[in-house]
């Protein structure tokens, strides 16, 4: 998958993509991912990339022609362009797979200060997506969540293809259930007897039974 972000602080990527998952599945060829810098298609000898809203207001909002601009240069014909945005549809683990398999080529936008024009908006985003119902500083904290949670579901990026099927959210239960590993004792607290019984079926009663339980005290709060 290609993916292309476009932000105002491409450098703001370079630690949480340059390891672990991520990294290894860009030497692997399975993901691309292109830092896009959107001053970069500022027209003023500046490099002006916001301005005051219309209307009055506090902060800045991004000019509508710098990103249509970067957008266009990218979009290819079967790109899908999300805004990353409070707005947007709430991202969650059926969303991610469908991401993963649905698309070659993302092309992702980053917020910045009060938000974008809207004219960006209609002319070339085709989706908007949240990652939860509060506001960050920007766009790029959320670009980077979006990128791990569907790359997951990109085939060979993880080593277990039936792994992300199994977790949390993918599940009918909807919750982990607790985990556990040696030592079989730590400062009083044991492993349940279950789980070393070596009674599969028990086991997978067992796992499903406490997700559950998660499930409902949590709703219940």
């Amino acid at each position: 998958m290609d993916i292309d972000i476009l932000s105002l602080f491409p450098e703001y990527f370079e630690g949480p993509f340059s390891c672990s998952m991520i990294k290894r599945a860009a030497e692997k060829l399975l993901v691309n991912i292109q830092l896009v810098d959107i001053r970069s298609f500022a027209k003023d000898r500046h490099s002006t990339v916001d301005d005051r809203p219309y209307g009055g207001g506090p902060g800045m909002i991004l000019k509508v022609g710098p990103i249509v601009d970067a957008i266009r240069s990218l979009r290819r014909e079967r790109s899908h362009v999300i805004y990353l945005s409070p707005q947007g549809r709430l991202l969650d683990a059926i969303t991610c797979e469908s991401m993963a398999l649905s698309y070659e080529h993302l092309i992702l936008l980053c917020g910045h200060y009060e938000g974008i024009d809207e004219r960006a908006i209609n002319l070339e985003v085709d989706e908007e997506i949240s990652i939860g119902n509060y506001v960050l500083t920007s766009g790029c904290p959320a670009a980077i969540v979006f990128v791990d949670a569907i790359s997951r579901f990109i085939p060979g990026v993880i080593g277990n293809s039936e792994a992300v099927y199994k977790d949390s959210f993918h599940v009918k239960e909807g919750f982990d259930n607790p985990h556990y590993t040696r030592p079989a004792e730590f400062e009083g607290l044991v492993v349940p007897d279950v789980l070393v019984g070596g009674n599969h079926m028990k086991i997978e009663a067992w796992r499903k039974e406490k997700a559950l339980a998660k499930r409902n005290s949590t709703n219940q709060q």
